[in-house]
């Protein structure tokens, strides 16, 4: 990144891939750490985490796996957009369970109990987390219902929490769904950052990058990010880095309002400013030269 020496910084800090190191604690993400630390400890059911896209639930996902001790198994699908027989065959591979080549569903099945079984007499838990699960076919999601069928008399063989967007509430209101629905025993909405927070957060992935000098996005910039951004920090990763570089682009070692709203004015997914502002911010961004910077 063009402005890393500029800044004195060790690496870029407002990526867009999910890197746990960079994890910041704001009210709703430590809510619903909370609440999935609460709900495995329970042991019973399904859980559910919802948010907007861009708001952390991957980011919140790895942490909260990272958090787990050793009694823990666990199985991470990020992509559960598959047929029932392939995310059983998905989930056998993260358990590290050898299958042989056709395996049929049921036999597939009788060995994951198996295993699962085994996990159990060495007081081992199984966890199955499966991120974007707004995206998993009905009959995907009915077979999952029927892996936390295997239970012994004491406790589920394996817990399973759903991390999607809003769409997932949709689909599981399907009739044909209703029995996973109904096992549902915890759930949460993760929500935006406020003003307030947007701040924090930007401060605290400088820092984390190894920023140590004064304030370097002033309190008007703070504010046109958040505005654009509705605090979602995947937004507001893009607008910092944008406003950073059109910083740099101007010779500046503090990012204020201009280049902010120039930033918004370049990212169709911010929300919309009004012409003037839009008029104003490009002029800025034909000043600072950044169509030339990203051409490097």
């Amino acid at each position: 990144m063009i402005y890393l020496a500029h800044l004195t910084l060790r690496e870029p800090p407002f990526g867009i891939t999910p890197d746990t190191s960079f994890f910041y604690a704001c009210r709703s993400m430590q809510e619903t750490l909370n609440t999935l630390l609460v709900a495995v400890a329970n042991g019973e059911g399904f859980i559910k985490i919802t948010g907007e896209v861009g708001t952390g639930k991957t980011l919140l996902c790895r942490k909260f796996l990272a958090a787990l001790d050793d009694n823990w198994v666990t199985a991470y699908i990020p992509n559960p957009n598959l047929e029932p027989r392939t995310l059983l065959l998905a989930l056998a591979e993260e358990l590290g369970i050898q299958v042989e080549s056709g395996i049929d569903q049921h036999r597939l099945m009788k060995t994951l109990n198996l295993t699962l079984l085994a996990f159990a007499r060495k007081r081992k838990r199984v966890l199955l987390c499966l991120d974007e699960a707004q995206a998993m076919p009905l009959e995907t999601l009915e077979m999952v219902r029927l892996i936390t069928n295997l239970e012994t008399e004491k406790r589920k063989l394996v817990q399973v929490i759903l991390f999607g967007q809003p769409e997932l509430e949709d689909k599981l209101r399907q009739e044909s769904i209703r029995q996973l629905r109904q096992r549902i025993t915890f759930q949460h909405r993760l929500g935006s950052l406020t003003r307030r927070e947007t701040d924090h957060y930007l401060a605290h992935r400088l820092s984390v990058a190894g920023y140590g000098g004064d304030r370097l996005f002033t309190r008007p910039a703070v504010r046109a990010i958040y505005r654009a951004s509705g605090g979602i920090p995947r937004l507001i990763n893009i607008l910092a880095n944008k406003a950073m570089m059109l910083a740099y682009g101007k010779g500046r070692r503090q990012v204020d309002w201009w280049s902010a709203r120039a930033a918004v004015a370049d990212t169709p997914s911010a929300y919309t400013l009004s012409p003037v502002w839009i008029w104003l911010a490009l002029l800025c961004i034909a000043g600072s030269g950044l169509g030339w910077m990203l051409l490097r």
